[in-house]
């Protein structure tokens, strides 16, 4: 079995797992685009020390490339742990990410995530560059 089979898809309106990236469906070359992961925008995903998504990641696929380039790694370290007990921490964060990326060709945007009791899951969305 490959990683690729561990990896879920679901779509992120009916799926409080499956990351959402926010991105335009056009650029321009060389000019920055603001992209955005999340996870839990329709669905709500917990965020306690029990149940938590603990990274988000982008990568990017152009369409003459074999290979993908990560863009971005957002790992989500505060989940309420606290010597005061689970959920008793000052600090809790959110499973959303941002990064700007100047693209050169058209292609295609992952975006993976883990969930500590779900698992892995995974989106895309295509990017036309021109």
């Amino acid at each position: 079995m490959g990683i690729g089979e561990l990896y879920q898809q679901a779509d992120w309106k009916a799926e409080k797992h499956a990351p959402i990236i926010e991105a335009p469906d056009t650029a321009s070359a060389d000019t920055p685009v603001l992209i955005s992961a999340s996870v839990g925008k329709e669905i709500g995903h917990p965020n306690t020390t029990e149940h938590h998504i603990a990274w988000i990641e982008i990568h990017f696929k152009p369409d003459s490339e074999k290979f993908a380039h990560q863009l971005s790694v957002n790992r989500f370290t505060a989940h309420g742990e606290s010597a005061k007990g689970a959920n008793e921490g000052a600090a809790f964060t959110e499973p959303v990410c941002q990064t700007t990326v100047r693209f050169k060709e058209s292609g295609t945007l992952y975006s993976t995530s883990y969930c500590n009791i779900h698992g892995l899951w995974e989106t895309q969305k295509r990017i036309e560059v021109s």
